[in-house]
């Protein structure tokens, strides 16, 4: 087991090395955080409506909460299909235990870039809005949410990943998931929203991590945080026990066959 989980952790380190030396994948991380740091410089200097808290400050922890929705659900299942399309997952699944240490691998990349791009994110805004809070309190409930909000989402993406066979299909849950992650309170007072709206959100991670995020950076923000590790915690416990028993039955579905017909189909689609 011991070599198993430190194949996987190579694996996934050599993948993450080779997204953060490629030109393409860096310019992919730092455009929207240029476009967020200008929205943040437009909005420094006003306040959230009926609170005082700074516009700039809630927009960019809105902002990390949706880099980590984003990073945790429909980047997991877009890798998971690109290598279901070319073929990587075939030659995982030939290998002893080789999908064990895929897994391993992806959830080592996805959470690299999850926390990378949260912090390209938040060291320059900070810099730029005031009202943000940097505490011992703070680093406490990231050290904790952090992690929860990334066993809770990504078992998410890879069992929705799985439904799909083509990474340009997959690109459609962007829009269910910038719906609840925005009836979740990441880019509106939650209170604002419909009664109704308000209980339905609290059935998923979004809402709970958000409020996690607030409460750890925004100052006056009451915390939640038995909600947030029962919900965020069952949602983990549950994604973790389905995903793996539905990757491999995915996997057993696998054949040169069906990935050759995919390559066929996206070279018809590029011609």
């Amino acid at each position: 087991m011991s070599r198993l989980i430190r194949a996987g952790l190579r694996r996934g380190l050599i993948e993450l090395r080779h997204t953060v030396t490629s030109a393409a994948d860096i310019f992919g991380y730092l455009f929207p955080v240029g476009l967020l740091i200008g929205w943040l410089y437009l909005v420094r200097d006003d306040e959230v409506p009926g609170s005082t808290v700074s516009l700039g400050a809630y927009s960019l922890v809105s902002s990390l909460a949706l880099l980590l929705v984003i990073g945790g659900v429909t980047s997991t299942a877009q890798y998971l299909t690109m290598d279901r399309e070319d073929g990587t997952l075939l030659r995982a699944k030939a290998t002893p235990r080789g999908m064990a240490g895929y897994l391993i691998g992806k959830i080592v990349l996805v959470a690299g870039v999850m926390v990378i791009t949260c912090v390209v994110s938040l060291i320059p805004g900070a810099f730029v809005v005031d009202g943000l809070r940097f505490d011992l309190g703070t680093w406490l409930i990231v050290l904790w949410l952090l992690p929860l909000t990334m066993l809770a989402l990504l078992p998410v993406g890879a069992i929705l990943g799985s439904f799909f066979e083509t990474a340009r299909s997959a690109a459609v849950l962007m829009l269910p998931v910038i719906v609840l992650t925005a009836i979740s309170g990441v880019f509106y007072p939650h209170a604002a929203l419909p009664g109704w709206v308000q209980g339905v959100s609290k059935a998923f991670p979004m809402y709970w991590m958000g409020s996690g995020l607030r409460s750890a950076f925004l100052p006056g923000e009451p915390p939640q945080h038995l909600g947030t590790i029962v919900v965020l915690g069952l949602w983990a416990v549950i994604g973790l026990a389905l995903a793996p028993r539905i990757l491999r039955r995915m996997a057993r579905r696998e054949s040169g066959s069906l990935v050759a017909a995919r390559r066929e189909r996206a070279m018809t689609r590029v011609i």
